[in-house]
């Protein structure tokens, strides 16, 4: 089934007509009448239809609060919508959506990435599993978000790849498995780790037009290396595209979920809040038939298949921070005061207002990861479950100096405050649980892009941002806070200032969050990003 560029094309820019670039703020900020209408399936058969070989990507569990009414006219309630036809599900368990803060955590090693999976109880929502990303997006090289999370019985972890040509292969054998579009996940349960050992697993799963357990593998160390074992875990894969094993035409991308109970890992219970693991994934990339393998991409960067001590970090809960009883000594509140300020630099990468849902074939493989938006007055935040929208997918890098805050003090709080004027898809648009990031590298406001942002160095925080309705009472916005007093105590105590990331996990179309920038008019300076940082005396 081919994509339907033409009418993403419309989509578009019947998009852009509701925001244009100097009105579109005051437009949107009342709610957008009728909003786009769902994108055409791509690569998957349409009600009624039966395509041989074709594949539903893999059911999500969503559970959304009950987004603030808008003021648009009263509406026949609509299903949730999704990224598949799967078959109704029974109702999941309620989930936490703001699981029990664990004891304050110490931020990783200074060589090592970490990703802080957070507890559900329950079905684990799938808009709200930790997030992170890596590789590099063109015609020939992929990028992959994962999201992880964890309840009592297992861990699950699932990948949403970007890739041109999709590749399996129909005879497949163990030893070949990465040969082909595929996956390898990497678990040792010690976190001290330096080689392998019984507490290491490795994990393949390749690309299938069905979740055959021919396509996967699983493998326990030892002093000989990785050797095969019978482990009960289960993969699902999903895809989006014209069609498999077929470069007539191009496709959007792939998704894999590996859900590993922690029985099968020799445990019998799930892990306590706060204990650690080394985690580390392969992405591995085929591009035809008679073509070699394309070179893997790893999380971390420094990754060494066999060797754990260069896997990145897994912590069981998301970090707290507890501040210490004592009084308020002072406080700031940081934001960039005149437009062309160089301070507080922020910038969107991907799906930014300006580059949202091209359908251009040569522009999304080669141009879309690679533009700056970094002087924009607005910016988008974005995800959703069908990777076959990645084009809209978008995030925000914001960067904040601590110069402000006297030497030698201790910091009690630390809030970032975003304002919002609108959101994608009008009255269709649910609610967003939009995570706070951290970065460990500069960046520069004039050059980032999709492509060369920093990585994620840990995910810290989280909340709910509802779409745009009877809320908006006019500008500077409306305002959305996040408790980022732990990211900003350790930058504070690493002389840094404190390198922040705006994404989302969501599965539901119509996601994106639209914000005003620091690079908005000197007229709604209230409305840029700002950080209050309350400090006490030691």
């Amino acid at each position: 089934m081919r994509f339907d560029e033409r009418k993403l094309f419309k989509e578009r820019m019947m998009y852009r007509l509701h925001i244009g670039i100097t009105v579109f703020a005051l437009i949107v900020t009342v709610g957008i009448a009728a909003g786009y209408p769902p994108p055409a399936l791509y690569g998957q058969e349409a009600p009624g239809e039966t395509v041989p070989g074709s594949l539903y990507l893999p059911f999500i569990s969503a559970n959304f609060p009950t987004p603030t009414p808008t003021n648009t006219a009263t509406q026949t309630p609509t299903l949730t919508p999704t990224a598949t036809n799967t078959p109704t599900q029974p109702p999941s368990p309620t989930a936490s959506a703001t699981p029990t803060p664990p004891p304050p955590a110490t931020p990783p090693a200074a060589s090592m990435r970490r990703v802080n999976t957070p507890f559900f109880n329950g079905n684990i929502p799938f808009e709200q599993m930790a997030i992170f990303w890596f590789g590099r997006l063109s015609e020939s090289s992929n990028y992959a978000d994962v999201r992880v999370g964890y309840n009592q019985e297992k861990l699950t972890v699932y990948l949403a790849i970007f890739d041109r040509h999709l590749w399996y292969d129909e005879a497949p054998t163990t030893e070949t498995l990465t040969d082909w579009d595929a996956v390898t996940l990497l678990l040792d349960v010690n976190p001290d780790a330096g080689m392998l050992s019984g507490s290491s697993y490795r994990f393949v799963a390749q690309l299938s037009g069905d979740a055959s357990a021919r396509h996967r593998a699983t493998y326990q160390g030892g002093a000989q290396g990785w050797q095969l074992r019978t482990l009960n875990i289960a993969t699902k894969p999903g895809w989006r595209g014209e069609a498999l094993n077929n470069n007539n035409g191009t496709d959007r991308g792939w998704a894999m979920t590996f859900d590993i109970p922690f029985t099968a890992l020799g445990l019998s219970a799930a892990p306590a809040t706060g204990s650690e693991w080394r985690l580390g994934l392969l992405l591995h990339d085929r591009d035809g038939r008679n073509e070699a393998p394309q070179p893997v991409q790893t999380w971390p960067e420094t990754l060494q298949r066999d060797q754990p001590a260069t896997w990145g970090r897994l912590r069981f809960g998301l970090p707290g921070y507890t501040a210490p009883n004592i009084s308020a000594a002072g406080e700031v509140l940081i934001r960039r005061e005149r437009q062309n300020d160089p301070t507080v630099i922020d910038a969107d990468v991907g799906g930014a207002i300006a580059n949202q849902c091209p359908g251009d074939d040569y522009h999304i493989w080669n141009e879309w990861a690679n533009r700056n938006y970094g002087k924009a007055p607005d910016f988008n935040i974005q995800n959703q479950s069908d990777v076959a929208d990645w084009p809209c997918f978008a995030k925000y890098y914001v960067t904040f100096p601590l110069g402000a805050v006297p030497p030698g003090k201790i910091i009690l709080s630390a809030t970032l405050t975003l304002h919002q004027f609108g959101n994608a898809g009008g009255s269709e648009a649910q609610p967003s649980w939009i995570q706070v990031l951290t970065a460990a590298e500069d960046w520069q406001e004039t050059t980032i892009t999709w492509n060369n942002a920093p990585l994620a160095w840990e995910n810290i925080t989280g909340r709910w941002v509802d779409p745009v309705g009877n809320n908006w009472n006019g500008w500077p916005g409306i305002p959305w806070s996040w408790d980022v007093t732990y990211a900003v105590a350790n930058a504070y105590a690493n002389h840094q200032p404190v390198r922040l990331i705006l994404y989302e996990a969501d599965s539901a179309y119509h996601s994106g969050k639209y914000f005003v920038s620091s690079d908005t008019g000197d007229w709604n300076i209230a409305g840029r990003p700002t950080l209050r940082v309350v400090w006490g005396e030691r």
